[in-house]
């Protein structure tokens, strides 16, 4: 499936291509507009809109916040509009590129097409900007944010390699927990902690939680290791015969030529492999951890709530 949105300006293209080469990113010269574009609009929703928009809905809570509280506020608006952004373009792309539904193991590796291009290309512009903003106020977002946003534009831009495209769209999803989470944080700044609304939004941030970082993500996961290890394995292009639920059933390609463009010579270097596989690890461990710490929060938050009832019930 080919990219929905123009081309990128011949200048940009030429200005670009000579990094991309050196840096072995091959696509990135193809969607660098994008990123700009998803950059721009998420510093602007930032800086502009979300101060005068929340001004205008919050006018008794908003503008009466703290100034770090109303950085922190920015950044979940932020995040609340790009988290259903980029869930809504995955899914888009997962139900309409053909090309992708039908790439087998090793094309799910190396394999492009324009659609997934782009949606990393947004996923990118994001990070960048997250990045940016973790540096600018990382006295208020503090060294996580900062930490979590370089891993992200680092394995973001992995797949401009092109490298495993395929599930950047699939882990993209992992977002689908975030407008939840985003929601109850605002329901505590604007007085509703503890309310009933705030527990219907906690039992919904648990139960996608789980169901798209725990679930889907180890499902995904479990894929991509199988993928890995099959291109590392049969190097060149050599597919095996054996069938089991440890080796994909490998799909023939409606147009391999087209989705194999920028393969080369389909040698998974050892480092790429360690680098993905440890970063993809390493947050499917800490979404474990963040989901046990959530419950134990919003069982303490509602328990809390709950005894301030029953003790102004009995004064």
């Amino acid at each position: 499936m080919i990219d929905p949105l123009p081309a990128p300006p011949s200048s940009l293209r030429t200005l670009v291509e000579p990094i991309a080469d050196t840096l072995g990113i091959q696509t990135l010269s193809f969607h660098t507009h994008e990123i700009l574009l998803a950059f721009s609009v998420y510093y602007l929703l930032n800086s502009r809109v979300s101060p005068a928009l929340s001004s205008r809905l919050f006018p008794q809570i908003y503008p009466n916040l703290a100034p770090k509280k109303r950085i922190s506020w920015n950044v979940h608006v932020t995040s609340l509009f790009q988290s259903v952004f980029i869930c809504t373009t995955a899914l888009w792309v997962m139900w309409t590129d053909e090309e992708r539904k039908n790439m087998n193991a090793r094309e799910r590796i190396w394999g492009y097409t324009g659609a997934m291009g782009m949606t990393q290309a947004f996923a990118a512009g994001y990070f960048a900007w997250d990045v940016l903003v973790s540096i600018v106020h990382y006295d208020v977002l503090g060294p996580g944010s900062l930490a979590h946003a370089i891993s992200a534009l680092i394995v973001t831009n992995l797949g401009f390699h092109p490298f495993a495209n395929y599930y950047g769209i699939a882990f993209v999803l992992y977002e689908l927990s975030t407008p939840f989470l985003n929601f109850n944080w605002f329901f505590d700044k604007c007085n509703m902690t503890g309310s009933r609304l705030q527990l219907c939004n906690g039992i919904l941030l648990l139960l996608t939680f789980f169901g798209c970082r725990l679930a889907w993500g180890v499902y995904q996961t479990t894929r991509v290791y199988q993928d890995i290890w099959l291109v590392l394995q049969t190097p060149g292009g050599i597919e095996p015969t054996t069938k089991s639920w440890l080796v994909p059933t490998l799909a023939t390609s409606p147009d391999r030529a087209e989705i194999m463009r920028f393969s080369g010579a389909q040698v998974l270097p050892p480092w790429l492999a360690f680098v993905y596989l440890a970063a993809n690890t390493l947050l499917s461990t800490l979404n474990f951890y963040w989901f046990w710490l959530m419950i134990a929060t919003v069982r303490k938050r509602f328990s809390a709530s709950e005894k301030r009832r029953d003790k102004i019930a009995t004064e």
